[in-house]
């Protein structure tokens, strides 16, 4: 069962959860590689040129967490080896790594453009990480808010007990708990909606 499955302090903040796996700076670098079809060790730490030994905790954290999968291969005359492979949670991170890549050309530009530009699989047209409402439709960014969802904590202190702040950016109006119109914005993932 994946790590990730239950968290050991019962923290209710997804965040959280998700850096108990991928806070390393090396973690996602390897996720990363994966996308770009390396499999093995060696391949691994030639192109990321990470020690052996931070390697091997970060692949073993990956595979913990269920995001890659270790396959046993024997080449002739070696002993059997692991290959990692992404599963579906792993692929899924294709959205985090466009996000992170997306901001960091935005606000961290090296001079040279983007080293990889993210494309429809269909039709080749270039594609983003953007929010979408329930329709369909783009969100700018500035105006999605934070809003307390069903595993916010409840605690039972009485009639004055406020209700949690929402996140409302500067300058942009107020929006009701539910995030406007009664549907909270999501994330397009380009195929589907999280």
């Amino acid at each position: 069962m994946p790590r990730s499955a239950a968290p050991p302090d019962g923290a209710r903040c997804s965040i959280a959860r998700s850096l108990e796996v991928l806070g390393e700076r090396w973690t996602l670098l390897v996720v990363r590689e994966a996308f770009r079809g390396r499999t093995r060790f060696a391949e691994f730490r030639d192109a990321l040129g990470i020690a052996t030994d931070v390697l091997t905790v970060r692949l073993r954290t990956l595979v913990e967490a269920g995001v890659l999968e270790r396959q046993a291969y024997r080449e002739p005359g070696s002993r059997e080896r692991y290959s990692y492979h992404l599963t579906p949670a792993g692929h899924d991170l294709r959205l985090v790594l466009g996000s992170l890549q997306q901001w960091g050309d935005a606000h961290r530009p090296s001079g040279h453009g983007p080293a990889t530009v993210y494309r429809s699989a269909v039709g080749g047209e270039p594609v983003r990480v953007a929010f979408v409402d329930g329709a369909g439709a783009e969100i700018d960014v500035r105006d999605v808010v934070s809003t307390p969802g069903p595993g916010w904590p409840r605690i039972e202190a009485g009639p004055e007990a406020a209700q949690p702040a929402v996140s409302v950016p500067e300058g942009r109006p107020p929006v009701d708990a539910v995030g406007g119109a009664g549907q909270p914005a999501s994330v397009a993932t380009g195929s589907r909606e999280e």
